[in-house]
Parts: C-alpha cells; sequence; structure tokens
C-alpha cells in the first residue's frame, strides 16, 4: 500500500520487477536509470554476483509531480529469480502496490516463465494479496531474438484471463518499450490510488478528482 506522509506532504509507492533469472528486470532498472533525468531520480543501488544476476534488489528512486500539492515517489525494485531466493521475493513483494512481471520470450524458457509466475501468484497470496487486487503490467522482454515464442502463445500462457493485463513486446537490452511498461504501472498505480482515495460525496469527489485526475498522464519520466 502506498505510503502517504501528510506531514511532509510526500506519497510514496512501491513497484517489484518480478520474473524469472536473467529474464530481464535488471536490465530493465539499468535503462529506466539511464533515461530518467538524474535530477528526478536516486542513484541506483544493486548488488550482483560474478554472472551478473541480482542477489538481493536494485533500487530506484523517481520523483514526479503526479499528485498536485505532494511530492510522489515511486520506488522500483526487482527481486532474485532463483527458487533460492523465494523468501526475498516474498519480502520484497510485502506492502508492494504493483508488479511488472517480466517474461523472457526464448521459446525454451516457458518453464521457468511459468514456475516464476506461480511462485509470484503463491507469494503474494502469502502477502494477503493477488493478481486480481494489484496492478500488474507483463512484459514480453527479449522479442529481438530469432528464438522468441509468438507473442499469442505467451498471451495464452500468462494472460488468458476473464480480464486481460496490459502487456507489453520488449527489447529491454535496446530500451524498447521499457519507459512504456514504467509508464502503464505508474498510471496503474496512481489510477487506484485515485480510486481507493475517492470521497463518497458527489462535492468532495469532484474536488478529488481535480487533484488526482483520472486518466492522469504519466508521471514526468524525462529523458536525461
Amino acid at each position: 500500500m502506498p505510503s502517504i506522509h501528510h506531514e511532509d506532504r510526500t506519497v510514496s509507492f512501491k513497484i517489484v520487477y518480478c520474473g524469472t533469472p536473467l529474464c530481464g528486470k535488471t536490465t530493465n532498472i539499468q535503462q529506466i536509470h539511464a533515461k530518467l533525468d538524474p535530477r528526478g531520480r536516486s542513484d541506483l543501488v544493486s548488488l550482483s554476483t560474478a554472472q551478473d544476476r541480482t542477489l538481493f534488489f536494485d533500487f530506484l528512486s523517481i520523483e514526479a509531480d503526479a499528485i498536485p500539492g505532494y511530492k510522489t515517489t515511486f520506488h522500483l525494485y526487482t527481486v532474485p529469480g532463483q527458487v533460492t531466493y523465494n523468501a526475498t521475493l516474498q519480502l520484497v513483494l510485502r506492502q508492494a502496490d504493483a508488479v511488472v512481471f517480466v517474461i523472457d520470450s526464448q521459446m525454451d524458457r516457458q518453464r521457468d516463465n511459468l514456475q516464476a509466475f506461480q511462485s509470484l501468484e503463491a507469494n503474494l497470496r502469502l502477502n494477503d494479496s493477488s493478481i486480481e487486487r494489484l496492478p500488474v503490467v507483463l512484459q514480453y522482454n527479449k522479442r529481438d531474438l530469432p528464438n522468441a515464442a509468438p507473442v499469442e502463445y505467451l498471451e495464452y500462457l500468462f494472460n488468458n484471463r476473464p480480464v486481460p493485463l496490459l502487456s507489453f513486446e520488449a527489447d529491454a537490452r535496446g530500451g524498447r518499450n521499457v519507459l512504456a511498461t514504467l509508464n502503464a504501472v505508474s498510471q496503474a498505480v496512481l489510477h487506484q490510488f485515485r480510486l481507493a482515495h475517492a470521497p463518497v460525496s458527489a462535492t468532495t469527489a469532484s474536488r478529488a478528482s481535480v487533484t488526482v485526475p483520472a486518466g492522469m498522464p504519466a508521471p514526468a519520466l524525462a529523458a536525461a
């Protein structure tokens, strides 16, 4: 859930990038860090092994003028995809406001992707949450590779549900749709925040819609 500090006039949201090992979670965060204006984001904190796999999490704080009168910050995390770090995944998912699930499009990685997706669902349940209650965006990464599975097949595996999740084809290494994915999930978070804090009365609701308008544009993600 968002962290609101009325005294400091700040609101912060937690977005977690999940997925199987080496699917491109860390690459997403690195690309976001490189593309955003340094004046509006923090330094990137990362802990990796010699194999370049995230051991704990990457953290990136982005400030955005999204809610008038409040300093709005998005905290971006990635977590390791290895099964041995499942406890870390559960910990980082705690109080998450949204999830980006990064899928390795290579055909031979689909079993691993499905296991990671099932692990995400299980850990959300352990945190009294679910994909139905939380904004979740799917990113079909590595679309530039020759052995990438058809998008229709990936949609069947991961998005065959009554209300489909928003999904993007991406090449995180090349930067394709990295910011589009972030914009989509941040807008979904803000939309849910507006609904959760909309007053009952029409008069107050009207004032609230001015403060946090529906269809709010993406946070200020200016390129460096």
